[in-house]
């Protein structure tokens, strides 16, 4: 992508880039933005929690470090998308081996476009985890935003699995691994959500 990262973009520019008739951002994006304002929201809540959770120093940095671990992934994930959108671009050739050739690049596109997302579903059921914790023993002024950010990095998680599925298939390890983790992310914010 040239020019400056997406969350380098106001907020208004990222949506209309989001809407905008062009392949990225996409899904991939949106989920990672999801799952870093989530951590966001974590840490805020957890910086807050300072005398309600004894652990709510440590929560605070893992969600910070959580939110700088995924926000790259915005980007990354609309470079990934390139090069699957370059690999169905390239010329279909005559011939079987050229076909095949064809093939594999776009296997290979595909199976690298995955990773990212992967990773989003495994920091978004972490900060899914981290927000349960503070919306059962956080600043009880603050659950709200706790509860939010479980949902959201639910959202994110469930979002990015399916992303992963569609990229290598259901039954790939890694389409395996980040519904797991999407059901992880999904019954910790559940867990929150009841409190409210």
């Amino acid at each position: 992508m040239p020019g400056p990262g997406f969350l380098d973009l106001t907020l208004r520019e990222f949506l209309d880039q989001v809407a905008a008739r062009e392949p990225a951002p996409g899904g991939g994006t949106v989920a990672a933005v999801t799952v870093a304002m989530a951590a966001g929201l974590a840490t805020m809540a957890a910086r807050f929690s300072a005398g309600h959770l004894d652990q709510a120093k440590a929560v605070a940095g893992q969600a910070e470090t959580l939110r700088a671990r995924v926000e790259p992934l915005a980007d990354a994930d609309a470079e990934s998308y390139r090069r699957v959108l370059e690999a169905f671009a390239l010329p279909r050739e005559h011939g079987a081996e050229a076909e095949e050739l064809r093939r594999q690049r776009i296997r290979h596109a595909l199976e690298d476009a995955a990773e990212v997302p992967l990773k989003v579903a495994e920091a978004g059921a972490e900060v899914a985890g981290l927000a349960a914790t503070l919306a059962e023993g956080g600043n009880p002024n603050l659950r709200g935003d706790a509860i939010t950010a479980g949902l959201l990095a639910a959202a994110g998680a469930r979002s990015a699995a399916g992303l992963v599925a569609i990229n290598v298939g259901d039954r790939d390890q890694r389409a395996l691994r980040a519904a797991q983790l999407a059901e992880a992310a999904t019954a910790a914010s559940g867990r929150a959500a009841r409190l409210s």
